[in-house]
């Protein structure tokens, strides 16, 4: 349609493609193997004797030979700069000890020059055969005199060396000892000193996390900023993409600024000067189980007499929630112990008690993380409609017999991330990576639901396919209520995925020889027992293309 006053030679056609000769998710049609996008939206969906009628020259054709085309993926939790940095840093996942940690450090300073600064990320000392961490003084030494920052997995703590420490102005800090390791006020501190990085840099970081998450089939991806580790003027770059030339995978962006009325809420989203969709994300009500911050209500249980920290008061996350209701905006906050979660919970009933009820509910606030929830936890989340932001990779990676949740929680472990009770309960779910405390690897998440420590807290795999594409566009409100599906009329926001076998797999055996029947008519999704992730040939987003394979037209 050419609209008035618009010139017709401005008008491009419109571009059809043609998908046939695959497998198709869609509740439309389970046996569906073609798609047809015109434009930015889905045309039809059906099967390969309707697409050989419908498919002529005008448009392009695209043998998916027998490839998968599924909704994208949404990251629901992820820091777009810091993930960029890692990427680009030194990889410490291998380490087992403080002396090959140092290794390391002198190996990367060799390519430095005397003013550079080794940035790296990924140590995790409850695998490490000797956990002695190095010292201030050690780091100097092996970085050649250069500056050391070193995240830890987690990134709530870091290793840092004696120049760097000395920058950041440490010495009374909360969180420094004199040690390398640093946590709390410190590791903020230390961080920023160690990210002062020029626009160009940040926006280099910046784009090849979205390279990474377009090339693992992702449309979108929710950026939780927040003041302690990021600046406005990174929030408004990474807000920029989505208007830029580049066609990218979508951002989402959150700020975790504290409110403390209207007021000053809406002069928070005023000094912004970008739209976000919330003052939630990274509000940190307390820390991580690996650097012993999350906010417990018993011991660690390797920490005698510790039980974390707490960030906010019951009384200032009240107000904060309150704040964002009466003005109809999402409020959330990182919350992973048990006390923390309380903490939250305490101040969603007290503003609901003041603004109401239906406020409260109607803003569909959110809680990213939340590892630790007793049944008392998720009638109150249900009550208050309270969304879960869940990584499922953090229990392939910590949960289970000696793994860091043993360590640190003991028996507790057992009930980390209760993925099955959520659903249970009624609690809404999405799932996200905290990338880049874990990869942009979407299908491997999903494997984690599936496979959980826990059998009890396992779901299906259609539901955490789910949980990682329409509940991702759900929990941050989008109006669109067919985002995250493959149906006529909805978005073409999809990845093309080169599969091994696809079948229907949930938690329960006794389910599943009547789900993979073709009269249950359940649309079917890769098979991930085998450990390997399908692979992304495709990325499209609003019917562009945002990542494509050699070996997609070939």
């Amino acid at each position: 349609m050419i609209h008035p006053g618009v010139p017709a030679a401005t008008t491009q056609p419109r571009k059809v493609t043609m998908y046939r000769n695959g497998s198709v998710y869609t509740a439309a049609d389970p046996f569906a193997t073609a798609m047809l996008i015109d434009g930015d939206t889905v045309a039809w969906v059906g099967s390969e004797q309707a697409a050989t009628s419908i498919a002529d020259s005008s448009m392009e054709v695209i043998d998916l030979r027998g490839a998968l085309l599924a909704p994208g993926f949404v990251d629901s939790h992820m820091h777009l700069t810091e993930t960029g940095i890692a990427s680009d840093s030194l990889q410490l996942a291998g380490v087992r000890s403080g002396r090959e940690l140092l290794d390391a450090v002198a190996h990367a300073a060799t390519a430095l020059g005397p003013a550079g600064a080794v940035l790296g990320h990924g140590w995790d000392e409850s695998t490490w055969w000797d956990r002695t961490f190095p010292t201030p003084e050690e780091l100097e030494r092996a970085a050649g005199g250069c500056k050391v920052y070193l995240a830890r997995v987690d990134a709530h703590s870091a290793l840092v060396s004696t120049s760097l420490a000395s920058d950041a102005g440490l010495n009374g800090l909360d969180g420094y000892d004199g040690s390398a390791h640093v946590l709390r006020a410190a590791h903020t501190a230390a961080r920023r000193a160690a990210r002062q990085l020029p626009e160009a840099e940040r926006r280099r970081y910046q784009e090849l996390a979205l390279r990474e998450a377009a090339a693992n089939g992702y449309v979108a991806l929710a950026e939780m900023a927040a003041p302690h580790f990021c600046s406005i003027e990174d929030l408004r770059m990474s807000a920029s993409w989505n208007t830029g030339e580049m066609v990218l995978p979508e951002i989402l962006p959150y700020w975790g600024e504290l409110a403390t009325s209207e007021e000053h809420a809406e002069s928070i989203l005023e000094r912004l000067d970008v739209s976000v969709l919330g003052l939630a994300g990274d509000l940190n009500i307390d820390g991580s189980i690996g650097s012993r911050t999350a906010a417990l209500s018993s011991d660690y249980a390797d920490a005698p007499g510790h039980r974390g920290s707490l960030y906010l008061s019951v009384e200032q996350a009240s107000r904060h929630i309150a704040a964002c209701s009466g003005l109809g905006i999402q409020a959330g906050f990182h919350v992973i112990g048990d006390a923390g979660l309380k903490t939250a919970l305490d101040a969603f009933d007290i503003a609901a008690s003041e603004v109401g009820e239906q406020r409260v509910r109607a803003a569909a606030h959110r809680l990213e993380h939340v590892e630790m929830a007793d049944d008392d936890d998720l009638a109150r989340l249900a009550k208050h409609s309270i969304t879960v932001s869940a990584q499922p990779a953090f229990d392939a990676a910590w949960g289970g017999a000696g793994k860091l949740y043993e360590q640190r929680l003991g028996a507790r472990s057992a009930t980390m991330n209760p993925f099955g009770s959520y659903y249970s309960a009624g609690v809404p779910v999405c799932f996200g990576s905290d990338s880049p405390v874990t990869p942009l690897r979407p299908w491997s998440s999903v494997r984690a639901c599936l496979e959980h420590s826990n059998p009890d807290q396992r779901i299906s795999a259609r539901a955490a396919f789910l949980g990682h594409t329409r509940a991702g566009w759900r929990a941050s409100k989008q109006r669109n209520p067919l985002l995250g599906q493959l149906v006529p009329g909805a978005p073409a926001s999809f990845a093309v995925w080169e599969v091994e076998e696809l079948m229907v797999q949930v938690a329960d055996g006794r389910v599943q020889s009547w789900s993979t029947d073709p009269r249950a008519r359940t649309p079917l999704l890769p098979a991930l027992d085998s450990g390997s992730d399908p692979v992304c040939l495709q990325t499209v987003r609003d019917g562009q293309e945002v990542f494509a394979s050699e070996t997609l037209r070939s």
